[in-house]
């Protein structure tokens, strides 16, 4: 069953869900109910057989403009005990972790359509995301330098993945604005478009071809590229002989070979 969303919209159409971030006059800014909803919400897409690729955007002007500021507040214990309030605020600090890493745990691709704005905690919510596409005016930044911390949820853990070191560290330290053709440049976004509505064209037909691909055969490809980030290669070759000695499926197979032969899509089960 959909969970109740009162910070995002779904909508589900050919196998793909597009998720938006709904508070456009905070400029989609992640509230406490938004962190929560990101979990609840993608978790289920996970378990929703009807999904088999999920679109994330944003509602308004902006994609994302970090974390509400009056979350801060939120994350600190009353206790006069020095300790316990260390323990409440980093019991919290994991919990918000979570929070976005079920988008990363989610078995279907997610596919990051970003426009205008994308800061601070924007910047942690599209790392756990398979792929990102920008438009022309999209610009990104790690602003938690700027408010005097340090950032804690995901990004310093997953972008230095996701572009050369150096850059990664330019960008947290600095607190400097990386414009969408630079993003692209380092290979933090795959594409750049002219505008919103021909991102969101080319992302939902991308979605829609990995949608007509095997299921399993999606969810075996992340789960192996995920533990192979993590992993050394050794590790990785044996885990995918593991896995496709026991989850290779030979109906799929003998689908995907025979539509090839026939000249016509192949047609998979859930």
């Amino acid at each position: 069953m959909q969970p109740e969303l009162t910070t995002l919209a779904v909508s589900i159409e050919d196998h793909v869900a597009e998720v938006a971030l709904n508070r456009p006059d905070k400029a989609n800014s992640m509230n406490s109910a938004m962190w929560r909803e990101l979990q609840s919400c993608f978790e289920w897409l996970d378990r929703c057989d009807e999904v088999r690729a999920i679109i994330l955007t944003g509602n308004g002007r902006h994609f994302c403009a970090g974390i509400d500021l009056g979350m801060f507040g939120e994350l600190h214990s009353t206790s006069d005990d020095p300790a316990r309030r260390a323990e409440q605020f980093r019991q919290n600090v994991l919990a918000m972790q979570d929070n976005l890493s079920a988008l990363e745990k989610c078995r279907k691709p997610v596919l990051a359509a970003i426009h205008h704005t994308c800061i601070g905690g924007g910047i942690d919510l599209v790392c756990c995301c398979d792929m990102r596409y920008a438009t022309e005016d999209a610009y990104f930044s790690v602003r938690e330098v700027d408010i005097g911390m340090v950032a804690d949820v995901g990004t310093l853990q997953r972008l230095p993945k996701l572009i050369p070191e150096g850059v990664a560290r330019e960008l947290a330290y600095t607190g400097r604005t990386l414009p969408a053709r630079e993003a692209r440049e380092v290979g933090f976004v795959n594409r750049v478009f002219e505008h919103r509505e021909a991102m969101l064209a080319e992302v939902r037909q991308i979605a829609r071809v990995i949608a007509g691909k095997s299921p399993l055969v999606i969810r075996g490809t992340k789960d192996m590229l995920l533990y192979s980030r993590d992993h050394s290669v050794s590790d990785g070759l044996n885990y995918i002989a593991t896995w496709n000695a026991g989850m290779m499926s030979a109906k799929d197979l003998e689908e995907g070979i025979t539509a090839q032969a026939e000249g016509r899509p192949a047609r998979y089960s859930e």
